[in-house]
C-alpha cells in the first residue's frame, strides 16, 4: 500500500473537521466527492480516492453527534430506501464472487478494468476478476454514504450544512475546470498532477477538433460532464425555487457552458434531458404563490429564447457551421467513430452476458459495459435492476414536507440532480456504481428533518415554520 501526498491532507483535514463538529466534516465531504481522479491510497492497481477515506470521518462525526442516531436505522427498515440499497450491495456481493464462477466460461465478457481497446479486443471468457472486490466495496460505500447523509439531514443544521456542500461542489467543480484549462493552454497540466494520481487511464490532454476536452477534477471529459450534470439539476433547480439565489443562478448558468464546451458526447446528449426536467420543474412551479417569480420568468422566457437562438442559428451561416460541425463530431458521426463502435460493443456484449446468465447478471464488477441500465442487468440481472428501482422510487418519491417549504424545495432540487446523473449514465454508465454524488443527492432527497431546531439560532428558526430562510439568501 502506498500512502499519496493527497491521503495525507486528507487525513489531516479530517481530524481537523472532527475538531471542529458534524457539520464542517459533512460540509468537507461532499466538497472532497468532486476529486474523481485521485488516490488517497494506492493498493495495487486499485486506487482509494480521498471522499471514501473521508467517509470514515464522517462516520465518527456523526457517532460522536449528540443528535438521535436514530434515523440511521430507521433508514433501513423495510420498506424503507437503505432497506433497498442493502438490498442490492448484498446481493451484488454474493453474485461479485458465486456467478462469475458459476457461470464460468458461459459467456464472453468485456472485463471491468481494461483500457479502451478496439472493437476487436478486450473480451474473455467469463470468470472472476479483480473489480468484483472493488466494485463491492464502492456499493457498499454507497450504502454508507447514503444511510449517513439520511442521519445527518435529520436535523435541520445538517440539512443546511449539506446543502451548502454540494453548493461548494459545484463551485469548485467550476473552478477546477477553469484551471484545467487554463493550464491546458499554457502548457502547465502538471499543476494538476497531483490531484491526477490513480490508477486509471487518463485523457486530460484530448483535443477535439482543436478544443481542449474539459475533464476538470476527472479522469476524462465523460465522467466530468456527467458529474457536473447533478451539480446543474441542484443549482438550477434550487434557484428556481429562489433558495440561495445569489450563488445558485450563476453556478448553474456557468455549469451549462462548461458542460456543452467539454466536448462530450454524453454531456451534449443528456444535457437538453437535464433542461426538460428543469423546465417542467419551472411550469409545475410557476403558479401563484411565493417564491414562483423565478419558476414563472423562465417557465414564460425559456422557449422564447430557445426560438431566438435556433433563428440566429438558422440564419447565421457562419454560426451555423460551426454549431453543425460540434455537434456532428461529437453526436452524428460518433456511432460510427472507433470510440463509438466500442462502446456500441460492450453494450451488446453485456445484453448477451444477461441472457447467457437466465437473468441473474454475471457479477458485480464483472463486465464493463457504456450505459448504467444495461450495467445494472449485465452485472446483477433482474433482482439488482429490481433493488435499485425500488431504491430510486423510494428515495426519490419521499413527501412529507410542507409545501414550497426550505425542505420540500431542496428535495426537489436533490431529485432534479440525482435525475441529470442518471441522464447522464444512461448514455456512459460503465458500472453499477453510480458514484457517491448520486447517494448525496439521494440521501438529501430521503432525509426527514427535524421542523424545530432551537440549539441552532443561526439558522433563524422559529416552530412555526419548516426553516424560514428568506429566498435567495445565501
Amino acid at each position: 500500500m502506498a500512502v499519496e501526498p493527497i491521503g495525507i491532507i486528507t487525513i489531516a483535514l479530517g481530524l481537523y473537521c472532527l475538531v471542529l463538529g458534524q457539520d464542517a466534516t459533512i460540509k468537507a465531504f461532499v466538497s472532497l466527492t468532486l476529486l474523481g481522479a485521485a488516490a488517497a491510497f494506492v493498493l495495487g492497481s486499485s486506487s482509494v480516492q480521498p471522499a471514501h477515506v473521508f467517509l470514515m470521518f464522517v462516520a465518527v462525526a456523526a457517532m460522536r453527534s449528540k443528535r438521535p442516531a436514530a434515523p440511521l436505522f430507521d433508514v433501513l427498515h423495510f420498506g424503507q430506501p437503505g432497506f433497498w440499497l442493502a438490498c442490492l450491495v448484498l446481493y451484488g456481493g454474493l453474485s461479485a464472487y458465486f456467478l462469475p464462477r458459476l457461470f464460468a466460461d458461459a459467456t464472453t465478457i468485456i472485463p471491468l478494468g481494461i483500457p479502451e481497446q478496439p472493437l476487436t479486443g478486450g473480451v474473455a471468457p467469463l470468470g472472476p476478476v479483480s473489480s468484483n472486490l472493488t466494485q463491492t466495496v464502492y456499493l457498499a460505500a454507497d450504502l454508507v454514504c447514503f444511510t449517513l447523509i439520511v442521519a445527518i439531514g435529520s436535523t435541520l443544521a445538517g440539512y443546511r450544512a449539506i446543502v451548502i456542500g454540494l453548493i461548494a461542489y459545484a463551485t469548485l467543480n467550476i473552478v477546477f475546470a477553469l484551471l484545467d484549462v487554463v493550464t491546458g493552454s499554457i502548457g502547465a497540466q502538471d499543476v494538476l498532477q497531483f490531484i491526477r494520481n490513480a490508477q486509471y487511464t487518463f485523457h486530460d490532454n484530448d483535443k477535439v477538433n482543436g478544443m481542449k476536452r474539459i475533464v476538470g477534477s476527472w479522469p476524462e471529459a465523460s465522467a466530468f460532464a456527467g458529474t457536473t450534470l447533478g451539480a446543474l439539476g441542484f443549482t438550477a433547480t434550487t434557484w428556481l425555487c429562489q433558495r440561495h439565489s445569489r450563488w445558485t443562478g450563476p453556478l448553474a448558468v456557468t455549469s451549462l457552458m462548461l458542460i456543452i464546451l467539454s466536448t462530450s458526447s454524453a454531456g451534449l446528449v443528456a444535457a437538453p434531458v437535464g433542461l426538460a426536467i428543469l423546465y417542467a420543474t419551472a411550469v409545475w412551479r410557476s403558479g401563484i404563490g411565493p417564491g414562483s417569480s423565478h419558476s414563472a420568468t423562465v417557465a414564460v422566457l425559456a422557449p422564447l429564447l430557445v426560438l431566438l437562438a435556433g433563428l440566429v442559428i438558422l440564419l447565421q451561416q457562419d454560426i451555423f457551421n460551426t454549431v453543425h460541425n460540434y455537434v456532428d463530431i461529437l453526436i452524428l458521426s460518433k456511432s460510427t467513430s472507433s470510440s463509438g463502435l466500442t462502446r456500441g460493443s460492450w453494450n451488446t456484449y453485456g445484453l448477451q452476458n444477461f441472457l447467457d446468465t437466465f437473468g441473474l447478471g454475471v457479477g458485480l464488477g464483472t463486465a464493463r459495459t457504456s450505459s448504467f441500465p444495461v450495467a445494472l442487468l449485465s452485472n446483477v440481472g433482474v433482482p439488482g435492476a429490481f433493488f435499485f428501482l425500488m431504491f430510486a422510487f423510494t428515495a426519490l418519491g419521499h413527501g412529507g414536507a410542507p409545501a414550497r417549504s426550505y425542505v420540500a424545495d431542496i428535495r426537489l432540487a436533490a431529485r432534479n440532480g440525482c435525475l441529470c446523473l442518471l441522464a447522464g449514465s444512461m448514455v456512459v454508465g460503465p458500472t453499477v456504481d453510480l458514484g457517491l454524488l448520486f447517494f448525496i443527492l439521494a440521501g438529501l432527497a430521503a432525509s426527514r428533518p427535524a421542523t424545530i431546531e432551537p440549539t441552532a439560532p443561526f439558522l433563524r428558526l422559529h416552530a412555526s415554520r419548516d426553516l424560514p430562510e428568506p429566498r435567495g439568501s445565501t
